[in-house]
């Protein structure tokens, strides 16, 4: 279990701010945040560029099922990863209407249900996106232009495939990413299935969770979705005896590893943080808001850096979050270690138009004060009646791209958050003002004590140059 003083902690920072979040999107949580609470087992995390994850871990995934398949991502576009899940929805039909054709009863295959939900897809698709929380639904004609397998095809499979856009104008993006197999089966990237060759990670859990992540689909994209399943066992069995599709093996990009996970029963909460319509933005900075939408997310990040120990690791695609800055030198302040692995000059434009800062703008600023901090403990280090703490080490990092192939990335986008290896955070959330204050995000908080299994640290370890590491 979580320890109950967290819990607790968490819970109270939520309910105080209550009247904030009537109108939050979702907001199921408000009544008892204490449901967010459940477990999962933990079955894998997967490192790499965003098409190898596809293609090593989601798309096989999908593959296996048998009744349902839940696709949410937030970027769409051209892409080889379009390409492979296109190859795979093609695969999987394949295999269904052999199925079919070999067998005497047609409705003997359970139908397959697709679901897939995305946020950005061009300029124009988000300049004329309707504004209403039901999104746009794309019709069967609109499949090609998608990158998806026309109607014919998948109707003949008994494979029955809904798309769905989410975005409200100017900058809420619906920024979680996440796959569920027949729920049973739960994955959460931090990738989108777009062009870019960045670094990213997958966490690959089954258990109650998936039901807390199924919980959240339905509240956002697909209000009618039955929590509990709608077929029954003996179609379950009958799936379950079709022969299984060999995926195919695919060649891992340089920066590809995964480990899988001890799959015990592990104390998890599925943690949403509303869109919000930019919030009290301000074009002058210093005026801006400083208090941060009080959403499940963004209270559990803080909750953590306040009470951290010893030791803050973080990994952000940017930081332009002053909260999140705020809350880091108070840590540090306590003694608390932090080490920051962020990514050079990535999405410059965006960062100015959401925060009127930049990642690199924020670090110089989180040094000066964390400067500032060290020498006034220097200067009373020797009085002995002040007996202040002596500030935690500060270490930031860039990515830096191990060699110029093809498929070696170029940024990295993974976002992770491991306090005291004992609580690690993953999902779609960075550590900027857009992810804090104006786009959906979704996170993922296991309580793992020890943690060890940090394998994106094998990885990084020859991608960092060293911003800031005092001697």
């Amino acid at each position: 279990m979580f320890p109950s003083s967290f819990v607790d902690r968490w819970s109270r920072s939520i309910k105080t701010r209550r009247h904030e979040q009537l109108h939050d999107f979702p907001n199921y949580h408000l009544s008892n945040p204490e449901e967010l609470v459940t477990t999962s087992n933990p079955q894998s995390i997967t490192v790499g560029s965003g098409v190898s994850i596809y293609k090593q871990t989601l798309l096989p995934a999908i593959l296996t099922a048998h009744h349902e398949v839940i696709l949410v991502t937030c970027f769409w576009a051209e892409s080889d990863t379009l390409r492979a899940l296109h190859e795979t929805l093609h695969e999987l039909a394949k295999h269904r209407r052999e199925t079919i054709a070999s067998n005497a009863d047609s409705s003997a295959l359970p139908r397959l249900r697709i679901r897939i939900g995305f946020s950005s897809r061009s300029f124009f698709q988000k300049i004329f996106h309707p504004w209403s929380r039901d999104g746009h639904a794309y019709r069967p004609s609109a499949w090609a232009k998608l990158g998806l397998p026309p109607d014919d095809v998948l109707k003949a499979a008994r494979i029955d495939l809904s798309v769905k856009s989410l975005f409200f104008l100017p900058f809420s993006v619906m920024h979680p990413k996440f796959v569920i197999v027949d729920r049973e089966r739960a994955f959460m990237p931090s990738c989108n299935i777009s062009w870019e060759v960045w670094f990213e990670g997958c966490v690959e859990f089954t258990g109650p969770a998936v039901e807390q992540l199924l919980r959240f689909y339905a509240s956002v994209w697909d209000g009618n979705v039955r929590q509990v399943a709608d077929w029954d066992d003996s179609r379950t069995r009958d799936a379950q005896s079709i022969p299984p599709i060999e995926p195919t093996r695919n060649e891992p990009d340089s920066a590809c590893q995964k480990r899988l996970l001890d799959p015990t029963p592990t104390p998890t909460m599925i943690l949403p943080s509303s869109h919000h319509v930019n919030p009290s933005f301000r074009y002058i900075p210093f005026l801006g808001r400083l208090t941060s939408p009080a959403t499940p997310l963004n209270a559990a990040l803080l909750d953590l850096f306040a009470s951290a120990q010893t030791q803050i690791d973080i990994i952000t695609p940017n930081l332009t979050c002053r909260a999140v800055v705020d809350a880091l030198l108070a840590s540090l302040a306590r003694g608390v270690n932090v080490r920051i692995r962020t990514s050079r000059n990535m999405m410059l434009i965006e960062q100015l138009v959401t925060a009127c800062t930049t990642t690199e703008w924020t670090i110089r600023s989180l040094i000066n004060r964390y400067e500032a901090l060290t020498a006034s403990w220097t200067s009373r280090a020797f009085d002995m009646e002040a007996q202040r703490q002596r500030p935690g080490r500060l270490e930031i990092y860039y990515y830096r791209p191990a060699t110029k192939s093809p498929d070696e990335p170029v940024v990295s986008h993974l976002k992770m958050t491991l306090v005291d290896r004992e609580y690690l955070m993953l999902g779609s959330g960075n550590l900027d003002r857009a992810s804090w204050y104006t786009s959906q995000e979704l996170g993922i908080l296991l309580h793992v004590p020890g943690f060890e299994h940090d394998i994106w640290s094998a990885v990084l370890n020859t991608r960092m140059d060293v911003r800031y590491r005092p001697e």
